[in-house]
């Protein structure tokens, strides 16, 4: 049985923002795992995430509840807001996805630097690692880093460095943060067309006298 145009796009609309939901849900607890690797926070684009995941959730309800009750109002709103966060999100998406391991590694040690030796400390114990990176521009620090170092791996015979460690979960984080912020971006031009389009459309369980 094919449905008529105003229960399919009624259907569609309120699928896609089920979607959109999920989409944001994701895109905040992979950048909030992100960040609870303590110096990977100094990216600042994962916070950017978060606050684009959190909008994408907020409007996807908003969606939800204007398509169910076919409401004027919410719709033209959510109509308006989805495509501003479709801009940031695009935006961030392609940030994360040209961010390079050498860029990475400049804003690791620039934290890295402004950070006490008791912080230092606690992240290398709670990643088991020591130093940032043991490499001549660093050294001089690594070595201070190294002698101070009380995680467990210390004791054995050798340790990875934190800035392994901080590289590789925040290239994951990236990439995925990325991906599907990137991919999902483009779905919400076709819910802002969605949207416009159930507007338009006139309820037919309304009175037809109704003023529309």
């Amino acid at each position: 049985m094919v449905c008529g145009g105003f229960t399919c796009s009624k259907n569609a609309l309120c699928s896609l923002n089920v979607v959109y939901m999920l989409v944001g849900l994701l895109l905040i607890v992979v950048a909030a795992w992100g960040k609870g690797f303590g110096i990977v926070s100094s990216i600042h684009i994962i916070g950017g995430v978060i606050a684009v995941g959190f909008f994408l959730l907020l409007i996807a309800i908003v969606g939800l509840i204007g398509a169910v009750h076919h409401h004027q109002v919410m719709l033209f709103f959510y109509m308006v807001i989805l495509f501003i966060v479709f801009l940031f999100q695009f935006g961030v998406s392609c940030s994360c996805l040209a961010m390079n391991q050498g860029q990475q590694e400049k804003l690791l040690g620039s934290s890295w630097r402004l950070m006490s030796n008791d912080t230092r400390i606690s992240l290398e114990n709670k990643l088991d690692c020591c130093g940032l990176f043991n490499n001549t521009q660093n050294q001089a620090v690594f070595v201070t880093d190294l002698y101070l170092c009380e995680s467990p791996c210390s004791k054995k015979t050798s340790c990875l460095t934190c800035g392994e460690k901080m590289l590789q979960h925040s290239s994951e984080a990236l990439k995925i943060l990325g991906g599907v912020g990137l991919f999902f971006s483009f779905t919400e031009i076709l819910g802002v067309w969605l949207a416009m389009r159930y507007r338009n459309q006139k309820d037919p369980r309304a009175n037809p006298s109704a003023f529309l």
